[in-house]
């Protein structure tokens, strides 16, 4: 379970990639972003002068107005292949200054931190149902950090690489040391935020994304024997960090909850490996239909709520 997801009706998904299809296309038509890839060599040396190129205006469908700034662009991690990757910066809305830096890291692999984590996670710009205009989401991570969304790795949302080979060869460690020069390259373009309390937060395959980082931050004060990236901390949620104690927990919890029955938490155990389900026998695909079944359009996330059926 490479990621873990709520059982959405497939048409309630088709609808909201629909949604997210028209709108975010304008998002980044509106902001002010170098297409091919912006650099520090693509821009003023002055950092101040390249935020001013990067910072956004008003949104496609933002009928209301903020009180706080927000930026996108690249950030290339890798000359040779031409490997950049995009961000989109909200400061905060009350005292940046004073707040604390967060990097926010979707999973899958292959979620992208602008569409979900940016526009229908934590946020300030949530997508309404028409597809054609945004709402200011009053719970926004914003109203208390400066939140930093970036799409990656290579291929995942708007950022690219112009070699296509990258593409098939992404791995975690790779991608912990293109996250790591993409917060390098950042900070040189927003100066004011170098030292600056900073955390990494994510979810889902984030678990592996999040911790990776965290260490080759580590790894890089250390290697240069100065705090370059002044690292405080990081959380995750619904972590998938090891198969078989997160598949073990997900059952355990299913049954400890009722949403399955005694029968079928004894025949899980019995017939399915929680090493891995990539390859898993048909005695366990069967158990798992009929889990799926007992589960039906509860929430897994919010057992408590009334299903949605639309």
């Amino acid at each position: 379970m490479a990621q873990k997801t709520s059982p959405r009706n497939s048409k309630e998904m088709s609808n909201l990639r629909g949604v997210l299809g028209r709108l975010l296309p304008a998002f980044i038509l509106a902001v002010n972003i170098c297409v091919g890839g912006c650099s520090s060599s693509d821009l003023s040396l002055d950092p101040f002068t390249q935020q001013k190129v990067v910072k956004n205006g008003r949104l496609p469908g933002q009928n209301f107005d903020i009180a706080f700034a927000h930026y996108s662009g690249y950030i290339t991690v890798n000359e040779k292949s031409g490997r950049a990757f995009f961000y989109w910066f909200v400061e905060s809305d009350e005292n940046p200054s004073s707040k604390p830096l967060l990097l926010w890291l979707n999973g899958g692999p292959g979620c992208s931190s602008i569409a979900y984590g940016m526009a229908e996670e934590i946020g300030p710009f949530h997508v309404r149902k028409d597809g054609k205009s945004v709402y200011l989401n009053r719970h926004s991570w914003n109203k208390v950090a400066n939140v930093l969304f970036l799409d990656s790795p290579a291929g995942v949302g708007f950022s690219y690489s112009n070699t296509s080979s990258d593409l098939h060869t992404n791995g975690d460690k790779r991608t912990a040391q293109d996250n790591l020069k993409f917060l390098l390259g950042w900070f040189e373009q927003f100066p004011q935020y170098k030292g600056r309390d900073f955390y990494i937060a994510g979810e889902s395959y984030g678990g592996h994304y999040v911790p990776q980082l965290s260490q080759a931050i580590v790894r890089h004060n250390s290697a240069t024997n100065k705090k370059t990236i002044n690292l405080k901390g990081y959380m995750v949620g619904n972590a998938l960090t090891d198969d078989f104690h997160d598949h073990v927990g997900v059952f355990e919890f299913m049954w400890s909850a009722g949403l399955i029955s005694d029968e079928t938490y004894r025949l899980l155990n019995l017939f399915c490996s929680f090493d891995s389900f990539v390859h898993s026998s048909k005695a366990c695909e069967n158990v798992l239909d009929i889990a799926n079944k007992e589960l039906g359009d509860i929430d897994p996330y919010s057992i408590y709520t009334p299903a949605c059926t639309v």
